[in-house]
């Protein structure tokens, strides 16, 4: 990693740090759920559930265990883990759960809580593994309490897994099949511009007054109101296939193979094997989740472009490969998959100036969309903004991969992101500035892993 100018205004000490990290999670904690931020985001959303349960264990394993309980308990009869749990307080999102009405619309959906009728990355069994992995370090009670969260969702997890192997990978490729941007969690990436170009909203879009512009001050960090209509209109077909997972694969417009959610599907599958291994009961289990692994490794290594060397998307609805200067695009580095040649020069490429050492960053990490891209918004949700997040998951995948001096130089350069203390949801990459919604629970989450 290249060695860059200092970040705006001092660095809060570690302790101060933490403890700050501690007070936004608490802050955040409604009981059975954490809101992944105060104002803009009040309810559950399935991978920050993932995210932030791993920095809660660090404060207590128990409390982390029943966040990850309760996004189980909204799990739909198909296997299906829903990208929003919706809170009691429906007045500070749009689209809430009346929007989505999954409870009146969907056979699978459940009955005692509502969800929307899309998911997310599926980060939980990596979640897991690391909640394990503290518990393990702790006293009896949190030890036998992590032993007993990992034997009732284990069932949950392989259907969960099962699910997105078999409903949204049903020809084999080895890449997770996509609906709608918002399911890789990059809602308005680069990456999905030439699928949503494709999307023609149709009549009969009910009107809408958007909530997240009454939040955020900068309406040019967030998606544009054309943006929204179409991300409406992907909703309103859903509903109208009645959240069928065949029916939305034959009439969906928006149908695109995503090389970052299945480098973690990879990855998660790993994972979970790992949680399983001994235990003779789970044996099967662990075969076909090692099976999937190498699937999804294979997939996505077989999108990787031989001009760029980047992982691409896939939209199944032109048959076109979607090359974009993106984070996506080092996918293979987080669940391997590649040659040693081609996997050294990826690396080299993150750490290049086009990349982590462009001379302009305030901290030596990945922005979301490369620097001199013609697509880069420095301030545009996940158009250029450096997301803490995504520096903990680069992070700890480098760990696993024993790649130890790159997964220190990221921590360290994420906490440089941070250090201001305010928890910010992503950061202009050239200035530092916190951006989106502050006190997110999720980059207290990354903190508190990285300091405790």
């Amino acid at each position: 990693m290249s060695t860059l100018a200092p970040p705006r205004g001092p660095r809060t000490t570690d302790k101060a740090l933490a403890a700050r990290a501690a007070y936004v999670l608490r802050g955040n904690d409604r009981g059975s759920m954490t809101t992944a931020a105060p104002r803009l985001y009040p309810h559950m959303w399935s991978w920050d559930a993932a995210f932030i349960s791993v920095g809660i264990a660090r404060l207590s394993v128990p409390r982390a265990i029943t966040e990850l309980d309760t996004l189980l308990a909204a799990q739909w009869s198909t296997g299906m883990i829903p990208h929003i749990v919706f809170s009691d307080d429906e007045a500070g999102y749009f689209p809430g759960p009346r929007r989505w009405e999954c409870g009146r619309l969907a056979a699978a959906g459940p009955t005692a809580v509502a969800t929307s009728g899309i998911c997310q990355p599926p980060v939980h069994a990596i979640a897991v593994r690391r909640i394990m992995a503290v518990a393990r370090g702790r006293g009896r009670t949190e030890r036998q309490a992590a032993e007993e969260f990992l034997r009732r969702s284990w069932e949950p997890l392989m259907r969960w897994h099962r699910w997105l192997a078999e409903q949204r990978d049903p020809e084999g490729t080895g890449r997770v099949t996509l609906h709608h941007g918002w399911e890789s969690g990059m809602d308005n990436s680069p990456r999905w511009d030439g699928p949503y170009r494709r999307v023609e909203v149709g009549g009969g879009l009910p009107p809408y007054r958007r909530v997240d512009l009454t939040v955020v001050a900068d309406p040019s960090s967030r998606p544009s109101d054309r943006e929204y209509d179409r991300y409406l209109w992907l909703i309103e077909e859903m509903r109208r296939a009645g959240y069928d997972d065949r029916e939305v694969r034959r009439t969906g417009s928006f149908a695109v193979e995503d090389v970052f959610t299945s480098a973690i599907f990879a990855l998660a599958c790993e994972a979970l094997a790992e949680l399983g291994d001994g235990a003779a009961e789970r044996a099967e289990d662990v075969r076909l989740l090692r099976t999937w692994a190498a699937r999804f490794r294979t997939g996505v290594a077989a999108s990787v472009d031989p001009l760029t060397g980047t992982a691409r998307d896939r939209d199944l609805r032109t048959g076109a490969w979607l090359p974009s200067q993106t984070l996506a695009g080092f996918a293979p580095l987080l669940c391997g998959g590649l040659d040693r040649p081609a996997e050294r020069r990826l690396a080299d490429l993150l750490d290049s100036d086009a990349w982590c050492g462009h001379p302009a960053l305030m901290a030596a990490v990945p922005p979301s969309t490369a620097v001199d891209s013609p697509d880069f918004r420095q301030r545009e949700y996940w158009r250029g903004p450096q997301w803490p997040v995504m520096v903990w998951l680069f992070s700890w995948a480098f760990a696993e991969r024993g790649w130890q001096d790159r997964a220190s130089a990221l921590r360290e350069e994420g906490l440089r992101l941070i250090g201001d203390g305010t928890f910010a949801e992503y950061y202009d990459p050239l200035t530092g500035e916190p951006l989106g919604s502050h006190d997110q629970s999720w980059t207290a989450a990354t903190a508190l892993d990285w300091l405790c």
